[in-house]
């Protein structure tokens, strides 16, 4: 990736922290945001930027008439993408985070499937590696192995198990500090104890792929879970005499709902409920697999064959969706388009959302001073331009 560089970006329609501000000029400096502002004010801004001693070239202007800026999208879930799966190694992880990239995602949380506890240990060995060396991984997400089998989804249903302190512990050892979320079901026998060890080692643990009541998502929540995976996916559905983990998490403010807005995972009219009634508290994911940005056709997910028919991942065995081939910029046009859901908050749930979900709401996910300088260049029809990682662009300009 290109290093970081000085950039002006004027003119714009600035959408972040859940406010849209028109005329508007952002200025990237060593990689962080160094200033923003409004109308002609930029001009001093990009002077400076070129008579700086300590610029390493001068400041480039882009002139972003007509088009949204916003920050870099932050992906908490997704598997592959562009024919690469997180599974297969640094060299796959690498691609897909390139392939989802050109789509705005600027950042990404390394999800894994469920599968040996060898295997996994060795995966989130590797994932703590790149945390350290590539830009753009935040870390990993176990999406099990402590699962409900009869939400499992996707999910081996040979490789689903309890957890024991002694895989939690062995689990938080080899990811080093860089697992940032766990999937898990909190009516397994030893949940409690495994949502408080992750939780007490600042893992945000998500209730997810369960058959959890009301009452025990709630006791979950009560005892630090934050997220909820893939609302209304994995999980009973909302009923008027059991209301189920979905109206738990409505019910906990400090929750996190993860939604998978491609259209076939979840109706635009329950898309539309989960925003008025968890405002700033949705994450739009893609919960993308190795066929996001491919192809058609056959493929694994972890160790389960899966079909890819019109975009459409299901399990061979059964039929069960299997993740998505969804992008973010996908996500975000089908929320404002198809879900009547307004710029700015579709944007919070790709941006400042997701980043605090995670932990890095303090760095990531908003253009403000002194912040990571990750941003999207939108068109007017919502569809990617330009990137920028770090200050430095992403895509060819």
């Amino acid at each position: 990736m290109p290093v970081s560089a000085d950039y002006v970006i004027h003119s714009v329609e600035l959408v972040s922290a859940g406010v849209r501000t028109p005329n508007a000029w952002v200025r990237f400096s060593g990689g962080t945001i160094a200033a923003t502002g409004t109308g002609d004010s930029w001009m001093p801004a990009g002077a400076a930027g070129r008579a700086s001693a300590e610029a390493a070239e001068p400041v480039t202007i882009v002139d972003g008439t007509g088009q949204i800026l916003t920050p870099g999208f932050i992906d908490i879930h997704v598997h592959g993408g562009g024919g690469a799966a997180a599974e297969e190694g640094a060299a796959a992880i690498h691609r897909m985070l390139e392939t989802h990239r050109e789509h705005g995602t600027t950042r990404a949380v390394i999800s894994l499937v469920t599968g040996k506890p060898a295997d996994l240990l060795a995966h989130l060995t590797t994932v703590a590696e790149l945390t350290e060396s590539m830009p753009g991984v935040l870390g990993s997400h176990l999406e099990g192995p402590f699962l409900a089998d009869e939400f499992r989804g996707a999910h081996d249903p040979a490789m689903l198990r309890s957890p024991l302190p002694a895989e939690t512990a062995a689990m938080l050892a080899a990811a080093k500090g860089t697992l940032r979320q766990i999937t898990l079901a909190p009516e397994l026998e030893g949940a409690a104890d495994a949502i408080r060890a992750f939780v007490d080692a600042g893992v945000a643990v998500a209730v997810g792929h369960t058959s959890a009541t009301f009452e025990q998502a709630l006791q979950a929540f009560d005892a630090g879970a934050s997220i909820l995976t893939h609302t209304f996916n994995g999980m009973p559905g909302l009923h008027h005499r059991t209301p189920g983990p979905i109206a738990a998490a409505f019910q906990s403010p400090h929750v996190t709902l993860e939604l998978i807005n491609d259209g076939v995972h979840v109706h635009p009219a329950l898309v539309e409920l989960v925003f008025a009634q968890a405002p700033g508290r949705v994450a739009l994911i893609t919960d993308a697999m190795v066929a996001a940005c491919a192809h058609d056709g056959d493929y694994m997910l972890g160790s389960l064959p899966v079909r890819v028919s019109d975009g459409v991942a299901r399990l061979v065995d059964g039929g069960a969706i299997a993740g998505s081939t969804l992008t973010l910029d996908a996500a975000l046009r089908q929320a404002v388009n198809a879900c009547g859901i307004e710029l700015a908050a579709a944007v919070r749930a790709l941006t400042e959302t997701p980043a605090r979900a995670v932990g890095r709401g303090g760095d990531l996910g908003s253009l403000v001073p002194g912040y990571v300088a990750d941003a999207v260049l939108l068109d007017a029809s919502l569809h990617v331009k330009q990137v920028w990682v770090g200050g430095a662009a992403a895509l060819p300009a």
